[in-house]
């Protein structure tokens, strides 16, 4: 089997092709050099002449607040790249996996996880051009495994995990929002479920939207306290503020838990909790460090 994974220099990607390693499967990795996914023809010229059996979509753009002034950019990466590799897959009869977002619902006011079937409702361009990518996948009928995330942080890229390790280890004081609740999700994690199912093989009916996360839950205060602390940053008080004190130009989620039932009872794989994988993410920034 040929799996192509787009995005490959990305956070998601980048553990993907670490999970990968030992495959029997044949993995390709391109990125916005090596293969324009916003251009129709690029994509089934290149499913084509490599026999792409599936794609891995790790393409997105994930910027949430820039999203709001460059909407033409994000609708591009996010619905209609989406849609060119989705149509792809339905000529060829492969398989599109794609990664969205907890931020389809933007707009719902939870006090209990988000199952799949909840009515979407984003409050912004990125939320909302996420949502038209899952809707464009179902337009052409491919055959797909549609993953929802959240909080995706891993030791690449620029993340909130980094970002904060940093400042908790050079400021004497940080006012970080406590009223966003979520999951912190490590990327590692998520590609090797990824990885996992496509090593086993899908079984007949287990396409589908899911959900994924890590297991439990926090603020964003509470992630950046945690972060702090397994990495001895005492030094640095850190205090909780409301989001209001930071305007942004787009709301965002304030409760986007996603629940994982219909993930753990299908696929029978474990997921684990946000605080260990945090301690993982943090063990192995050290070693990149030496």
């Amino acid at each position: 089997m040929t799996i192509l994974v787009t995005g490959a220099k990305g956070q998601l990607g980048t553990h993907i092709r670490l999970c990968s390693g030992q495959s029997q499967h044949q993995y390709l990795f391109t990125d916005v050099d090596d293969l324009d996914i916003t251009n129709l023809a690029a994509v089934k010229q290149y499913v084509a002449s490599h026999q792409v059996d599936v794609i891995v979509n790790c393409a997105a753009y994930t910027d949430v607040n820039r999203a709001e002034s460059d909407e033409e950019s994000a609708d591009k990466a996010n619905h209609v790249a989406v849609g060119y590799l989705a149509e792809a897959m339905a000529e060829s009869g492969g398989l599109l996996v794609h990664v969205s977002t907890d931020y389809v619902f933007g707009g719902n006011h939870n006090n209990t996880p988000c199952a799949e079937d909840e009515e979407p409702n984003p409050t912004g361009v990125y939320g909302r051009t996420k949502l038209l990518g899952e809707q464009a996948i179902a337009a052409t009928k491919c055959r797909c495994l549609l993953f929802r995330t959240a909080w995706l942080y891993s030791e690449y890229g620029k993340n909130f995990c980094r970002t904060m390790l940093a400042l908790t280890a050079t400021k004497p004081c940080l006012n970080v929002v406590f009223d966003q609740v979520g999951t912190p999700t490590y990327a590692g994690d998520l590609a090797k479920a990824i990885v996992t199912i496509l090593e086993k093989g899908l079984d007949v009916g287990n396409e589908g939207l899911y959900h994924y996360s890590n297991e439990g839950v926090c603020s964003w205060f509470d992630f950046t306290k945690e972060i702090a602390r397994q990495s001895g940053h005492v030094d640095c008080k850190i205090l909780p503020c409301h989001s209001s004190e930071y305007p942004s130009p787009v709301v965002r989620p304030s409760y986007s838990v996603l629940d994982k039932t219909k993930f753990k009872q299908t696929f029978g794989l474990e997921v684990p909790y946000w605080t260990d994988s945090l301690a993982v993410c943090l063990q192995n920034i050290k070693q990149l460090e030496k």
